[in-house]
């Protein structure tokens, strides 16, 4: 019997998912090199550069819908690239091939490369504006907390329903001048307070696996791009999203029209960034609390990856070994 030529184009997500980690992986390795060598662009532009050569081997028809900026702004991996071979399902791809490219520049800990998968469509064409984004991990009701609380009392609503006084909760926020104020009301709770230097999209998932990170929530303005890969990492691990577009000027409502956005105040919730099932790969540059960064094994170079499906709730972590050239 004949396949359907139909069928053979439907989106594949457990026969594409290794192929997702192996692009992951390549862009970390590529960046691996120039940990703690004070560069940030020659860094990022050595994970763009292997993250799509890897793209290119995949039989898909991608196409990128969060990426490096616009055309005129990214030579490689912008916002409508075209990648994969041509040949295969019709996908969205969010990406960030250096998930801290400052954190690479300075050996940091948690820089990552970040790539997530999806049917065309699935996913959110999210502006390069910022957004205000609250998260938290799975086991809670839904609505708990919302990105209209206070955020002291988020906090409180989020200790309550854990079952614990509001001092157990920990909240991770970037280290911004515009967080001043949240940090102080989070902190006026007797919460703690994670900060990070850089990169949310590690900060979000660190909610999502708060058993071994300590981290409960994360709240605070970042990209808005970034917001959909946190999401799309979410759908994979559980946990609850929302977030609101942040716009600090005309010209970046002008970027979220030429999105195909009109509800400019819309609060997100998870199932709007993300809205079919999605698979998620991060592979970790330097160390950081989720995952292992690239190190040297004599002649190999090892990495460590989070490669997870949200059709199948499957979290797995690959160490791959080459060797080191």
């Amino acid at each position: 019997m004949t396949a359907d030529p139909i069928q053979e184009l439907e989106f594949k997500d457990r026969m594409l998912s290794l192929g997702l980690a192996r692009v992951s992986e390549a862009a970390a390795i590529a960046a691996a090199h120039l940990v703690g060598h004070g560069d940030e662009k020659q860094a990022d532009q050595a994970a763009v550069d292997a993250m799509r050569k890897q793209l290119d081997l995949l039989d898909i028809k991608g196409t990128v819908v969060i990426g490096e900026g616009e055309r005129d702004e990214a030579p490689m991996l912008y916002i409508g690239e075209e990648v994969g071979s041509g040949e295969g399902p019709e996908v969205d791809i969010a990406l960030d091939p250096l998930e801290g490219t400052t954190l690479t520049a300075k050996a940091m800990p948690n820089a990552m490369t970040v790539i997530a998968m999806g049917p065309r469509g699935s996913m959110l064409h999210a502006p390069d504006v910022y957004m205000w984004k609250v998260a938290i991990g799975p086991g809670y009701p839904e609505g708990v907390v919302d990105l209209d609380m206070d955020p002291a009392e988020a906090v409180r609503a989020l200790a309550k329903s854990k079952g614990c006084p509001p001092r157990d909760i920990t909240v991770c926020i970037l280290e911004r001048p515009r967080h001043a104020e949240i940090i102080d009301k989070v902190r006026a709770t007797g919460a703690a307070i994670h900060l990070i230097t850089d990169g949310d999209v590690a900060g979000v998932i660190h909610c999502a696996a708060s058993d071994h990170t300590g981290i409960d929530m994360y709240m605070g303005a970042g990209g808005a791009p970034e917001g959909v890969l946190a999401a799309a990492a979410l759908k994979c691990m559980g946990g609850q999203f929302q977030g609101r577009l942040w716009f600090r000027n005309h010209e970046e409502k002008e970027r979220a029209h030429r999105a195909g956005i009109t509800d400019l105040g819309k609060k997100y919730v998870l199932g709007d960034l993300v809205t079919a099932d999605v698979i998620f790969a991060a592979t970790g540059v330097t160390d950081g609390s989720i995952l292992k960064g690239a190190r040297r094994h004599g002649a190999y170079l090892e990495t460590e990856t989070l490669l997870m499906r949200s059709k199948s709730g499957s979290v797995r972590r690959i160490t791959y070994r080459q060797k080191n050239q």
